[in-house]
């Protein structure tokens, strides 16, 4: 890029934040002078100051660099528009605003590093006019992203990790009651998801997976919410729908079904050779009355097996057919008793006590802490840099400065 237009990006994202050339002057610890000299273009900008100014203005070296990076509305200002309970909440306000800052660090360093992931995220954007187009769209764009990652019908192990090796920045964190998770698109960060981490774990797995519907799907709005307010939208029943079919794969329940010798028709009528008459034979194969009958055990068994709730197993079957609206009713009614049965015979290790769950910030954190090593060993940041970095992740400091400085011996 041009020093000009360089310089006129920079003035810009200053006058956005309301900083004074002097402030942002005694923030980089040069004269203000070396900061107008900057904006019209007249001096250099080196790496260094690049980031530190891109960390004062909220936004990402690669925003400034890139000739192609579209101007953007501050994305505090949009997610205060969008969620302005959050103004009356300060904690809630001061966690959101730390991941956000996160997610600026690990962009800043994507940039530095030249790294472009977020890039490789199917658009499947397209227009939908009914509920069960809806449906259907997300139903099939979960069974093409499984065959894109090459999932098979196996349970997704960690949903945070699996989206966030897309290129998409994922962390839970405290939002308002009511809001399961939101979706973000600015040049400021990419593409990131936030999911309240006051839910269950299987909650908040199914609130991923929706939230990655929305990085699939809706590109368009720079935060898109998911919350009890806008549940009827039909791209909310599209995310939904896929969220479902993401986690929980039709031939993958089948077959959970058919382990558990559930689910057969009463009757199947089977064909096979007879050798002796060299003629075609026919039989009827008859189970025993009411052992196909899905039980609220097998919901359990089901949910235990894909990491979702007792409510989203039970759904799944019906929607794929193995249950009728009255067996769900019915089964949906002993939803308290499904998740009693789930915890007294430890069938809920997989979604309360973290084997398939994921602390808040764990796949964030080594997702930063693995681009800051290397932004460091390639020398695109500092030693000072990377303790700033640090200070933002780890009580103690120097514990990233170590692995850092490991990839440099010898």
């Amino acid at each position: 890029m041009d020093a000009a237009r360089l310089g006129d990006r920079l003035r810009a994202a200053r006058d956005r934040r309301g900083l004074s050339q002097q402030a942002v002057a005694d923030a980089l610890g040069l004269p203000r002078t070396a900061i107008t000299n900057m904006e019209t273009g007249a001096r250099a900008v080196s790496t260094l100051e690049i980031t530190k100014l891109a960390d004062l203005y909220g936004q990402t070296p690669a925003y400034f660099l890139s000739p192609n990076e579209k101007e953007a509305e501050d994305l505090l200002v949009v997610l205060h528009r969008v969620l302005p309970e959050i103004e009356q909440a300060p904690q809630t306000k001061r966690e959101v605003g730390r991941i956000l800052d996160l997610y600026r660090e690990g962009a800043g360093l994507r940039g530095l590093l030249d790294q472009t992931s977020e890039q490789t995220v199917p658009n499947y954007q397209s227009n939908v006019s009914s509920a069960g187009d809806a449906i259907r769209q997300g139903e099939v764009v979960a069974q093409e992203e499984r065959r894109r990652l090459r999932l098979g019908i196996a349970p997704i192990v960690n949903a945070a990790e699996t989206i966030s090796e897309q290129g998409v920045w994922t962390a839970a964190t405290d939002l308002p009651d009511g809001l399961s998770g939101l979706f973000v698109n600015h040049p400021s960060i990419g593409l990131a998801i936030l999911v309240n981490a006051s839910h269950r774990p299987v909650r908040r797995r199914f609130s991923y997976a929706h939230e990655y519907a929305h990085a699939l799907f809706d590109r368009g709005e720079t935060v898109t919410t998911t919350s009890s307010q806008n549940s009827t939208q039909l791209a909310e029943k599209r995310a939904n729908a896929f969220a479902a079919a993401f986690l929980m794969p039709a031939e993958g329940v089948a077959d959970h079904l058919r382990q558990l010798d559930k689910g057969s028709p009463s009757r199947h009528a089977q064909t096979f050779f007879d050798v002796a008459n060299d003629a075609m034979m026919e039989a009827e194969l008859r189970t025993r009355p009411g052992s196909q009958a899905i039980t609220y055990q097998d919901v359990a068994s089901l949910a235990r097996r894909f990491g979702v709730s007792y409510e989203a197993a039970a759904w799944r079957l019906k929607s794929l057919g193995h249950i009728g609206v009255g067996e769900t009713n019915a089964l949906l009614s002993q939803k308290d008793t499904g998740n009693r049965y789930m915890r007294e015979l430890g069938l809920e290790d997989l979604s309360e006590t973290g084997k398939i769950s994921e602390p808040p910030e764990q796949e964030l954190r080594g997702q930063l802490v693995r681009l800051a090593v290397e932004a460091f060993r390639q020398e695109e940041i500092s030693r000072g840099r990377l303790i700033e970095i640090a200070r933002k992740l780890f009580p103690d400091p120097s514990l990233l400065v170590r692995f850092a400085e490991a990839t440099r011996a010898g």
